[in-house]
Formats: C-alpha cells, sequence, structure tokens
C-alpha cells in the first residue's frame, strides 16, 4: 500500500513525469515563467490540479528554502502520487537542463568561452521579458483577482500584499521569506482568526518556517558540496535571490570564476529551458568537470526535495482550515507581487536599447494574439534576431 498517495488522481504517474520531463526541456524564461506554464498546462488546460491545490503549492514552495520552480514541480507529483510523484517529477524537471548546462561546460572549456552566446542571449533575454510578463499577468488575475475596480476594492488587502512584494523585490533584489510570512500572519488574523488567537489561554504550537570531464579535486568536491548546500539549503525564491549569493561564494570566496566567467554561467541558465538555478550545473562544470557538475546540483537541489516532501503531508492536511486558507491567500498575494518585482529586475537587466525593447514587446504581442503559438519558437526566432543584430 502506498501511504503517500493522497487523493484519486486523473492522470496517471507516467503523464506527470513526462508533462515535467517536457517542461524541463522547452520551458524557457526562469521562475516567473515556469510557474506561470504550470498554473496554465496543469490548472487551466488539463484540469490536472485544483486552484487550490496549485496555490498549496506555491505557497509551500516560498517558504522552503531552494529554488521555486523545481519546489512547485516536486510537491505537484506529491499531490497525488506521494514520494515516488516528486521524486520522479523533480528529476524529470531538473535532468534535461543539467544534460545542456555539461554540454555548454564542455563547449565552453574546448573554445575558451562563449562570444557568440552573448548575441543569442542579447534576443534571447529580451524575448523572455515579454514571455515571462504575459504568464506574471495571468498568475496575477488569476491568483488575486481581476483589474476591475469592484475586484480590486474587495480584495485590496490582497493588493496591498502584492503591491509590497513588487516593491521590496525591486528594491532589495531577493525576495524576504519575513515578508511573505508576515503577510500570511495579517491575512490570516484579519479574515479567519484561529481558535488560539480568541482563546488565548491556549498556547499555540508555532508556525514552522572531451575537455576536463574527469579532472578534480576531492577536497575541491567537497567544497563544492558544501557551498552549493548552503546555497539550496538558506536561499529563498527564485534563480533572482540564488545568484547575488553564488557570486559571493563562486568569485569572491573561493575564486573558481572570474567575473566574466561568472556572467556567462548566469547567461547560460537564462538560454537554457528549466530552472534558472540550474546554472550551478554548468559552474560546477567549470570548477571540477563532471563530477563537479553533478555535486553542485545534488547539493543544491537536494534541500529543497527533503523539505517539500517532509512539509508536503501536513500541509495538505491543515490545508482546509479557515485561518490557513487566509495564510496562503496573504503570502500568495505577495509571492505573485515578488515574482512580477523579479519581471522588473531582469527587463532592467535585459532591456538595453530600443531593438531589444521592440523584441521584447513583440514577444508578448505574439503570445497574447497567437496563442497557439509555443514560447519556444519565439525563443529560436529572438535567438537568430540576436546574433543578426550583433553581426550588423
Amino acid at each position: 500500500m502506498n501511504k503517500q498517495k493522497i487523493t484519486t488522481a486523473s492522470y496517471s504517474l507516467w503523464e506527470i513525469t513526462i508533462y515535467y520531463l517536457k517542461l524541463g526541456t522547452w520551458g524557457f524564461g526562469g521562475p516567473v515563467a515556469l510557474v506561470g506554464y504550470m498554473h496554465r498546462d496543469l490548472v487551466e488546460n488539463k484540469g490536472w490540479l485544483t486552484d487550490e491545490e496549485y496555490k498549496e503549492g506555491l505557497a509551500l514552495a516560498q517558504l522552503a528554502p531552494g529554488p521555486l520552480a523545481a519546489q512547485l514541480g516536486i510537491y505537484i507529483g506529491f499531490v497525488h502520487y506521494g514520494l515516488i510523484g516528486a521524486t520522479l517529477t523533480g528529476l524529470a524537471f531538473v535532468l534535461p537542463s543539467f544534460f545542456m548546462v555539461v554540454l555548454l561546460g564542455m563547449a565552453y572549456q574546448l573554445f575558451g568561452g562563449l562570444p557568440w552566446m552573448q548575441a543569442v542571449f542579447y534576443g534571447v533575454g529580451a524575448a523572455v521579458i515579454g514571455i515571462i510578463a504575459v504568464s506574471a499577468y495571468k498568475l496575477t488575475i488569476k491568483s488575486i483577482s481581476k483589474f476591475e475596480p469592484a475586484a480590486i476594492k474587495n480584495k485590496w488587502l490582497l493588493w496591498l500584499f502584492y503591491i509590497t512584494g513588487i516593491v521590496i523585490t525591486v528594491v532589495t533584489e531577493k525576495e524576504e521569506v519575513l515578508l511573505f510570512l508576515a503577510c500570511g500572519i495579517i491575512y490570516m488574523l484579519i479574515k479567519a482568526p484561529p481558535r488560539w488567537v480568541k482563546k488565548p489561554a491556549v498556547v499555540p504550537a508555532g508556525i514552522l518556517f572531451v575537455t576536463g570531464f574527469w579532472k578534480y579535486d576531492g577536497n575541491t568536491l567537497q567544497q563544492i558540496a558544501w557551498f552549493f548546500a548552503k546555497a539550496g539549503a538558506f536561499v529563498f525564491g527564485s534563480g533572482l535571490a540564488i545568484v547575488p549569493f553564488l557570486h559571493s561564494g563562486v568569485v569572491k570566496e573561493f575564486g573558481w570564476l572570474n567575473e566574466h566567467q561568472f556572467i556567462d554561467a548566469v547567461a547560460v541558465a537564462m538560454i537554457t529551458p528549466g530552472p534558472v538555478v540550474i546554472t550551478v550545473g554548468f559552474i560546477g562544470y567549470l570548477v571540477a568537470g563532471f563530477p563537479g557538475a553533478c555535486v553542485a546540483a545534488l547539493a543544491t537541489f537536494l534541500p529543497c526535495y527533503l523539505f517539500t516532501v517532509a512539509l508536503a503531508p501536513s500541509f495538505k492536511k491543515i490545508a482546509k482550515d479557515l485561518s490557513v486558507k487566509a495564510f496562503v491567500d496573504g503570502i500568495t498575494a505577495v509571492v505573485i507581487g515578488a515574482l512580477v518585482g523579479s519581471v522588473v529586475i531582469i527587463a532592467l537587466r535585459s532591456i538595453v536599447d530600443i531593438p531589444t525593447a521592440i523584441i521584447g514587446i513583440a514577444a508578448a504581442i505574439a503570445l497574447i494574439y497567437f496563442t497557439k503559438l509555443k514560447e519556444p519558437y519565439i525563443i529560436g526566432i529572438a535567438a537568430i534576431l540576436g546574433i543578426l543584430l550583433k553581426s550588423l
């Protein structure tokens, strides 16, 4: 008997695994876009998850440390298929982009850099802005309310949290888990105070918060394992949140890469599908070959996997409580705001001139008016445009 299986699913374990394998292979745009794709595909189009299940997963993914999109994928795998579902969806989501960055790492070692990649990223980075902006908009109106006066008035506090999330993320360039917790607690206390608040005598339990392929050094692998485990365990939010942490260790503390190499590593993550945090595989490869790539990726993703599967059963069980629902709603509002703030940050770094602005706007318009046009095609066209524009 599989005690981890939670409710009857309308899809098979094979189907959800294949979906995440495809998403890991073709899902461009970073955490904001990937989170949006999951909602569009699994909630809106396929109906495999309810909106409530998705929001619970998003809230849990943001509260636990590690990459947001990977955590949400692990949770969604857990919803109907328990531990084996979480394991298979997590692996299916991460492995395609991991192998891609290893191959790019081999090319980087062979050719001493990726000058062509800068031209590709020039176009791709701009197109990604359009893609994630559309995804963020859809996520906003689905999770909070439509942009209508009556709806905004009715959900004014959630909109306040949403705007706060945007502003704090843009100003600090990171996502504050304490802010998420505070918004969740405030909304819970206002909308559905738990029993222990109404009866102060009851003590609350508390809230839980082929070159260099095998070239490596044992001590270096230990350093990689420890450093990237800390990155996975103590950095909350999306790929944007983990990049400054990686920079301080990889460039400043250990000196494994220089500034130019680190920028190339981030570029690799942005032009490959799957989670942005997969850049750790590229960095690990440059430092200690294929063993380094494996250790870096495993050390980064293992903490978020363990946190998610450990918290998911009890989180699902208590999520039906009205107080918990209000807590989740409050967190979700500020989380979506933080994701929109991340879009702003990425845009400031990717839209550098008129051509990139045009590419970004065109990508958004294409997604809005040509609904059958898939994101990988837009990415491919943008890559070609980037190379052409840079060669002129």
